[in-house]
């Protein structure tokens, strides 16, 4: 089955095509494992990568060695150092040199600050860069804690995508009635505020022509996405292009691992036979996949 592309608006009506993505690949030789091991025995089709992250040459290595994998550059701005050196990112790290864990203090330091906007373009641009020299196709672009709805942020992503052949981007914008089915009386209420950015970075993307999914999951269930979950969201996929993200890793005994995250859950779940047997019909891919038409992978 081929879907076709409606320029940067997605499917047509009754047509349904599927990204399953592993984040923060690269942070850790677990996840980095835990990435392979889902997208060979299981249903991940793409993989998120942090270029600055520990064992990101690892993770190269190994998508290099998986050419169905599509990868994509997870932007990090938010807890995490940055690429280029201390004295080129003084607005934006702390006294370690590490990236501010405050999202909003470091949102407004960006937004008011004329040096801050200059050294966040040229991070992000010298984060463009590394994945450039990786020889990986650009797949996708997202970010650490979704901090590219931040409308300065966007504003850069979109000028320094636009000189690295940027395509496609996540918007995550979580339909909270199709969680509702799944999980009754389980208050799945829409997050206002991050609603009110998505939908206006949505926008502001799709003019420039840039691939969005219709929707995407993973908000709600970030750290949880169970084999139950994940086998019931693919069996009640919308129409149109859905992503859904998760961060699978053999275990969580890392640097940055977050508290509480069910990592190895999330890994078996990329591979569980009712998460594989509710996938089997659906057209699954990368985003290039689907925006080149040239046909989804399974």
């Amino acid at each position: 089955m081929r879907l076709r592309t409606l320029g940067s608006e997605g499917f047509g009506a009754g047509g349904r095509g599927l990204i399953i993505t592993a984040d923060d690949f690269g942070v850790s030789r677990q996840v980095n494992e835990a990435v392979e091991f889902g997208h060979r025995e299981g249903v991940l089709t793409a993989a998120s990568l942090m270029v600055g992250g520990l064992a990101a040459a690892d993770a190269v290595e190994r998508a290099r060695r998986l050419p169905n994998l599509r990868v994509g550059l997870h932007l990090v701005l938010v807890g995490g150092r940055p690429i280029l050196p201390p004295e080129q990112t003084s607005y934006l790290v702390d006294s370690q040199g590490r990236f501010r864990n405050d999202m909003v203090g470091a949102g407004a330091r960006i937004f008011f600050h004329p040096g801050a906007r200059r050294q966040l373009e040229a991070e992000i641009d010298a984060q463009f860069d590394a994945f450039a020299a990786t020889g990986l196709t650009l797949d996708h672009v997202n970010a650490h804690k979704h901090f590219h709805l931040h409308p300065t942020i966007a504003g850069a992503v979109l000028r320094v995508g636009a000189r690295h052949g940027m395509t496609a981007i996540r918007i995550p914008l979580e339909p909270g009635a199709t969680l509702g089915e799944i999980e009754p009386g389980r208050g799945h209420g829409a997050n206002l505020v991050a609603q009110f950015w998505s939908s206006l970075a949505r926008r502001r993307f799709l003019r420039r022509g840039i691939l969005v999914p219709d929707q995407v999951f993973g908000l709600q269930w970030s750290g949880a996405m169970t084999a139950n979950r994940l086998a019931a969201l693919i069996a009640r996929l919308p129409d149109g292009l859905t992503e859904i993200y998760l961060h699978p890793a053999t275990d969580g005994d890392f640097d940055g691992a977050a508290k509480g995250y069910r990592y190895a859950e999330e890994l078996a779940a990329t591979v569980d036979p009712g998460v594989r047997r509710a996938a089997r019909g659906t057209p699954r891919g990368g985003f290039s996949d689907f925006a080149s038409a040239r046909g989804p992978l399974a």
